[in-house]
C-alpha cells in the first residue's frame, strides 16, 4: 500500500503542476518555485510532516519535499546554533541533494554533445 500512496500523492502533485501549466500563464519556473515555497509554508504550519508520513517518497521527492527539508533544516539549526542557523540550516539540510544535482549536471554536460541553436 505504501507504493500506491506514494504513487497517488506524487501523481497528484504532478497533476496540479500540469494543470497550472496548461490553464494559467504561469511559467514552469514560477510553478516549481511555488512548489518549494508551498513545502516551506506547509512545513511551518505543521501540515507537511503528516503528509510525508502518509505519502512517503510521493511527498519527499517532489520540490515541495525540498522546501520541507529546507524548512526543517532551518528549524533544527536555529535550535542548535541560534540566529546563525537561519543562514546555514537550509544549506546544511539540503547539501547532499544540491551537491548531487551539481555533479550530475556536470556529468551530463561532459557526456552529451550540446548543439548550437
Amino acid at each position: 500500500m505504501q507504493y500506491l500512496y506514494a504513487f497517488l500523492a506524487g501523481g497528484a502533485l504532478c497533476l496540479i503542476g500540469q494543470v497550472l501549466i496548461d490553464k494559467t500563464r504561469l511559467t514552469p519556473a514560477r510553478i516549481l518555485t511555488g512548489y518549494v515555497v508551498m513545502g516551506v509554508l506547509l512545513s511551518a504550519l505543521g501540515l507537511y510532516t503528516p503528509f510525508a508520513d502518509f505519502a512517503g517518497a510521493g511527498a519527499s521527492v517532489p520540490l515541495s519535499g525540498f522546501g520541507h527539508l529546507m524548512a526543517q533544516g532551518v528549524r533544527d539549526a536555529i535550535d542548535e546554533q541560534g540566529a546563525i542557523g537561519i543562514l546555514t540550516g537550509a544549506f546544511s539540510a539540503a547539501s547532499a541533494g544540491i551537491g548531487a544535482a551539481i555533479l550530475f549536471s556536470l556529468l551530463a554536460g561532459i557526456i552529451s554533445k550540446p548543439k548550437e541553436k
